[in-house]
């Protein structure tokens, strides 16, 4: 199959099919029923994207993110969802995306100056990073490779959204339970499940979870109550304050580091 990084790809196997534009999973539909939220419903202007290598805001800080080799300028979230991906592999079931950085390179910030004071972001290692998703049956798998220079540090994080029906809806994580108002009423700072890898959409009839690997806990997410972004997050950064960001990094090893989310879904 040949595609480029603006060419939507289809992917479908047997009662599973996923739309993916741009390098974002922008739908994700079992037995005629679509479970992802759409950017141009009400709500978040996306369907998904990542946080890297930074995750939470940094204006603050004045964008500046204390790392070994001095400070980064980034704006919230990081500077990889302003990169460009290029489509590596594609069949019938599974596409595999890339995104490269060098270090030092100035990537225009997209926010400015609308939404930010930062005019470019600067990142000072150079990094790969590439996305998979992948069909098997009544599961999508979405995976993550991090390569780059030995001891690089980074925070990582995946931003779905799904679409929410019913005013009953919740999420389970364990013996904690929330619904849509408990998620809705912390704002933009988003609920944090803390060492949680194991969650339950419960949406009506139609439900799903997400089971992850290699992502510490979630954040939830929602600016309107017909959608919920539930996110795998290796750091919750409001756990350390203005100007202590890096205090949530991992470093990178001599070999590349791998994360994975798995969404079961539920006929």
């Amino acid at each position: 199959m040949e595609a480029t990084e603006h060419t939507p790809i289809l992917l479908q196997q047997a009662d599973l099919a996923v739309e993916i534009s741009k390098g974002a999973l922008t739908g994700l539909t079992y037995q005629g029923f679509e479970y992802m939220h759409k950017a141009s419903e009400p709500g978040w202007g996306h369907s998904d994207t990542e946080m890297f290598p930074i995750i939470g805001p940094t204006s603050d800080a004045t964008y500046r993110v204390q790392v070994p080799r001095g400070h980064a300028l980034l704006d919230q979230h990081g500077l990889l969802r302003e990169l460009p991906y290029t489509v590596n592999e594609a069949s019938d079931t599974e596409v595999v995306l890339e995104k490269s950085y060098t270090a030092g390179t100035p990537i225009q910030n997209s926010k400015f100056p609308e939404r930010s004071q930062l005019r470019m972001q600067i990142w000072p290692y150079d990094f790969q990073f590439t996305k998979r998703i992948s069909l098997h049956l009544d599961r999508v798998e979405v995976s993550f490779e991090v390569r780059g220079e030995k001891d690089m540090p980074f925070m990582l994080g995946y931003h779905p959204a799904f679409a929410i029906r019913s005013k009953k809806a919740g999420v389970l994580a364990g013996d904690q339970a929330f619904d849509m108002d408990a998620i809705m009423g912390v704002g933009d700072r988003a609920l944090h499940v803390p060492d949680c890898r194991n969650i339950r959409l419960e949406d009506g009839q139609k439900n799903l979870q997400l089971r992850t690997d290699g992502f510490q806990s979630f954040m939830l997410w929602s600016p309107d109550p017909g959608m919920l972004c539930i996110e795998p997050i290796t750091f919750y950064p409001y756990d350390a304050g203005t100007g202590k960001l890096h205090e949530g990094f991992t470093h990178l090893g001599a070999e590349s580091q791998h994360f994975l989310l798995t969404i079961l879904l539920e006929g």
